[in-house]
């Protein structure tokens, strides 16, 4: 292996075949080296291997067993990876805004016992990672285009018959990316069926893609139909991004990626709600009763309305207890 070839932490859980909460406990402890390029936390080829040749002699060549012999003790189950100790345990939050980022900066300073994580991934995916016991906080933002609610319809079914609470974090807009001076005259959603429309698509499990097919499915326009669809970005940036270079005229989006990007401008369609969901367990009890109150905080707020363009007026709020 070169010295310049790093893997992500999904890239090392493949390799080890390993969870990638497994991988975050062995960087957590120091058994293999990890640094965040952007959004990602890396490990370095050559740690790697020298994590594996460590391990080797204890574990007899087994990577499950490589994971255990480097903890002394046998891989957790789900339960126990969670129970956050007084003397530290990991948080595990999962989601892409920068509200997330700044939380977690709250959590570690105010919150006694726990170190936050953060994984960077959509709303739909979350979920599924809680609910196989790989995170504990989740964000969400996904529509659900029958009713016209947002992410209590997905979190019921897909955390069926789990005590949870769920609580309201913000609401921002989302709408179309579009080209400056809106040449093609999008305005609404119908217009994504047009002919001439070249769509810059976000991934599978993302609350921007829930939307758009959400939308899709509503008007009765098939997806088949739209240039552009099958190929997708993985984040609202990286959509606005094509729309600004030319490389697509549409995409779905939030108001701020836009202003960030440059280039583009922005049809506001929808206010959608992005709200956190937490599991009540008695392991998670302390923690969970520690965070609502720092989302109730006025240190925490005053930093969050720095954020241009979202509404924070419901920070707080319990929209569901199970």
């Amino acid at each position: 292996m070169t010295n310049d070839l790093s893997y992500t932490t999904e890239e090392i859980a493949k390799l080890l075949k390993i969870s990638k909460l497994t991988v975050y406990d062995l960087i957590k402890k120091g058994d293999l080296p990890a640094y965040r390029v952007g959004k990602q936390m890396r490990v370095d080829a050559s740690d790697l291997e020298r994590y594996k040749q460590r391990s080797k002699g204890l574990a007899h060549g087994s990577p499950e067993s490589l994971a255990g012999s480097a903890r002394r003790e046998p891989p957790p189950s789900p339960a126990s990876q969670h129970a956050h100790s007084a003397g530290g345990g990991r948080l595990v939050i999962t989601g892409q805004d920068v509200s997330l980022d700044i939380l977690a900066k709250h959590i570690e300073k105010q919150v006694p016992g726990v170190r936050p994580l953060r994984e960077y991934v959509g709303s739909l995916d979350s979920l599924i990672a809680m609910y196989r016991g790989e995170s504990d906080i989740v964000s969400t933002h996904l529509l659900d285009g029958d009713t016209g609610l947002y992410n209590l319809p997905y979190i019921r079914k897909l955390l069926v018959g789990q005590p949870l609470l769920v609580i309201h974090l913000l609401a921002r807009p989302a709408g179309l990316y579009v080209q400056p001076g809106n040449p093609l005259g999008l305005s609404e959603w119908r217009d994504l069926g047009r002919p001439d429309i070249r769509l810059a698509n976000r991934e599978q499990g993302s609350g921007a893609r829930v939307l758009l097919d959400e939308q899709l499915r509503l008007h009765g326009i098939a997806s088949s139909a739209i240039a552009g669809y099958d190929q997708a970005e993985d984040s609202h940036l990286a959509v606005a991004a094509k729309v600004a270079s030319g490389e697509a005229n549409v995409g779905v989006g939030i108001a701020k990626a836009a202003a960030i990007v440059g280039g583009v401008e922005f049809i506001p369609l929808i206010e959608e709600q992005y709200d956190l969901v937490m599991l009540k367990k008695p392991e998670n009890e302390a923690w969970v009763q520690a965070v609502v109150k720092l989302l109730r905080s006025d240190a925490l707020r005053h930093e969050l309305r720095a954020i241009q363009g979202y509404d924070f007026s419901r920070t707080g709020e319990i929209l569901y207890e199970y």
